[in-house]
């Protein structure tokens, strides 16, 4: 294992974020604080509590798996893409650096930028909500294992992406849109039994079905089912990855 090469690598990432500190963390943290404002306060103070929670701290889950699942893609996604967009990433590929060393690189730092937005946000929510944590540990590990599984599927995106248009594709249509219909701000539970059904196939209900879970001690799904399909996520992504690099899909392209 080349630890420098990943250090470099990391360390390079990690550099852009703190320069570019208002539009990586500021930015976000502003848009959920006015998810805060608008649906906890406005719009929560209007409706009953959902499972013998307050609404405005039932959201506040989903609205740090939206952040963390939009920026964790994002972060990775332009962290791969732009040495492909000026050519370094050939001197890296001819270099004494593994996939495996490149990937922990980009990936750790996409995941670390989005593991320390969730953990800012989730500290702005106790200025608006009373919030209580009822599995602590668990809720920092599916908040790990989200960073990790959407930093891959970034990892993925970039490669894929042909010019900055497609970069953005993904997350904003495709991304953005299970988040909002995977239960952030409401419980699958409160629809009617054909879309109850039908949420089952968004992979994005598992993960925010499991943090609520460990924020609350209930849970849409079964917690062992949130494991297993963020569990199955990841690997599916570690195996894609792998397999860019065996066959050199849209990078020796």
């Amino acid at each position: 294992m080349n630890s420098q090469a990943v250090i470099a690598i990391f360390r390079q990432e990690m550099g852009r974020f703190f320069r570019t500190i208002t539009q990586s963390l500021i930015s976000p943290v502003i848009s959920t604080a006015l998810y805060f404002v608008v649906f906890g306060a406005a719009i929560g103070s209007r409706m009953q509590a959902v499972d013998d929670v307050t609404y405005a701290a039932f959201i506040v889950p989903g609205l740090i798996m939206l952040s963390v699942m939009t920026q964790a893609t994002s972060n990775a996604s332009f962290g791969i893409y732009f040495p492909k967009f000026i050519g370094t990433i050939y001197e890296m590929l001819s270099a004494p650096v593994s996939f495996v060393e490149i990937v922990l690189g980009y990936v750790g730092a996409a995941a670390v930028k989005a593991f320390i937005i969730g953990l800012v946000i989730l500290a702005t929510s106790f200025l608006f909500v009373d919030l209580q944590i009822a599995h602590p540990l668990a809720m920092l590990a599916f908040l790990v294992l989200t960073c990790v599984s959407f930093s891959l599927l970034g990892f993925i995106i970039g490669i894929w992406a042909g010019n900055f248009e497609q970069l953005q594709l993904i997350p904003l249509l495709i991304i953005t849109p299970l988040v909002f219909l995977g239960g952030s701000f409401y419980s699958i539970t409160m629809l009617p039994p054909f879309w109850q059904a039908v949420s089952h196939f968004n992979p994005v209900v598992y993960l925010i079905s499991g943090f609520r879970w460990s924020f609350f001690g209930q849970a849409d799904l079964p917690v062992g089912l949130s494991l297993a399909a963020i569990a199955l996520f990841t690997g599916g992504c570690l195996a894609f990855v792998g397999w860019i690099f065996r066959t050199g899909w849209r990078i020796r392209q």
